[in-house]
């Protein structure tokens, strides 16, 4: 068994529907199951409607005619009958969207982000999986909130493993092509849930897991897991091996290509992980596996933009201990702030995080009723992986330097 997890990049147009079912004709799609991103940047579309739906209801249908139309191209590229079942399929996915955003009674944006934002992949797997139908590439459209299964916490779900385990073992067949949704699950209530962003890559993890797959591919625009994004630093180089426990810090300071939760399961069973470019797919690429050393050993690079540094400071110049840092911990937890390093002294405390929720305000004001506060947004955070001086001096030269702190192999700089 094989899985293989195709990106929104990788399927943006009708071109790249091709280029997937050329991958599957090249390396086999017997025994396999397909894990589908949504289309090019539907999901950024989609959340334009969600946001016209919160804020500007004059624009809702008009951006959402939008998602509709990028979609009815990629259809007519594919499909020469206007009459073919996928016209249908997808016009009904789209009805259904518009039908919820008319009946929705929650104000919670959350929940509507995820009863929404799915349907990306919805439309996505539905378009693939009625042309490599038509191709003669037979295959078993699943709907992955049927199978894995969550807790409520939209956005950010997290899988119930025993149900999901139970779920898929019963009702998957190894032996057809099989094609599904990434980043999509369901709640006991059957409420769609999501598992983050960049979450099919994690979809892909938890099949193979629940499947004891051979291997798990996951197809980017990049030739593999690159020691550097080239958006932001030049000359990245590609690295052709890296231990599960390697991708894993990468992973977790945020390197974007693999999602952070997706390892895990992987490594439980020993089941390796590639990283390949869909544009040349018979490229060895990036191997994920056990007992494997980082090859080349070069410094690696993540950036996070857009991150916020928050400064506490005690009011009496009193010790921050241990009391003080649970309270802490306890209010970034209570407004959902992600967070990225810490750092403390006798009297100060700072921490900078990620504001996913947009509570940053209402932390902000509890927080300066028992400290002084200082917060610094819009900053970039920076680790380097197995840093030299050069690798530091580097990322230092013409930046204001906020934080600063180094472990024997990682280093992590905050910066304005």
């Amino acid at each position: 068994m094989q899985v293989f997890k195709f990106g929104g990049a990788s399927i943006k147009d009708a071109n790249g529907v091709k280029n997937l079912a050329s991958v599957l004709k090249k390396l086999g799609s017997k025994n396999t199951l397909i894990v589908v991103s949504a289309m090019g940047k539907t999901t950024n579309a989609l959340e334009l409607v969600l946001k016209n739906y919160f804020e500007n209801k004059a624009e809702l249908q008009s951006s959402l005619q939008e998602v509709k139309k990028y979609h009815n191209e990629i259809l007519l590229d594919l499909f020469d009958n206007v009459n073919h079942t996928a016209f249908k399929k997808v016009n009904d996915l789209f009805d259904e969207l518009n039908s919820f955003l008319k009946t929705n009674k929650s104000p919670d944006y959350n929940f509507v982000y995820d009863q929404t934002i799915g349907f990306g992949e919805l439309v996505s797997t539905t378009i693939i999986s009625e042309y490599l139908n038509s191709i003669g590439l037979k295959n078993n459209w699943i709907d992955v909130r049927t199978q894995i299964k969550t807790d409520n916490y939209h956005r950010r779900a997290n899988v119930n493993w025993k149900e999901t385990q139970q779920l898929i073992a019963s009702n998957f067949n190894t032996s057809y092509l099989n094609i599904t949704q990434g980043f999509l699950g369901s709640d006991s209530n059957n409420f769609s849930t999501t598992l983050g962003r960049e979450g099919s890559d994690y979809t892909a993890a938890i099949y193979a897991y629940c499947l004891n797959a051979n291997s798990v591919t996951i197809w980017k625009d990049v030739p593999g897991i690159l020691n550097a994004d080239p958006r932001y630093f030049e000359n990245a180089q590609l690295l052709n091996k890296i231990s599960y426990r390697e991708a894993i810090e990468l992973a977790f300071y945020g390197a974007s290509v693999i999602h952070p939760k997706t390892l895990q399961p992987l490594q439980g069973k020993e089941i390796p992980l590639y990283v390949k470019s869909f544009l040349n797919p018979e490229a060895a690429g990036t191997q994920i596996g056990k007992n494997t050393t980082l090859e080349p050993l070069i410094p690696c690079f993540i950036v996070k933009k857009n991150q916020v540094l928050i400064s506490l400071s005690s009011l009496d110049f009193s010790y921050i201990v241990e009391e003080n840092i649970s309270d802490i911990f306890n209010l970034l937890h209570q407004y959902k702030m992600k967070v990225d390093v810490i750092q403390n002294s006798a009297i100060s405390f700072s921490v900078c995080v990620d504001n996913i929720y947009n509570n940053l305000e209402k932390l902000l004001q509890h927080l300066k009723a028992k400290f002084k506060v200082t917060c610094n947004e819009n900053v970039s955070l920076y680790t380097i992986r197995h840093y030299n001086k050069t690798s530091i001096d580097q990322i230092e030269t013409g930046k204001t330097i906020l934080l600063k702190q180094l472990t024997q192999e990682t280093v992590q700089i905050v910066t304005k």
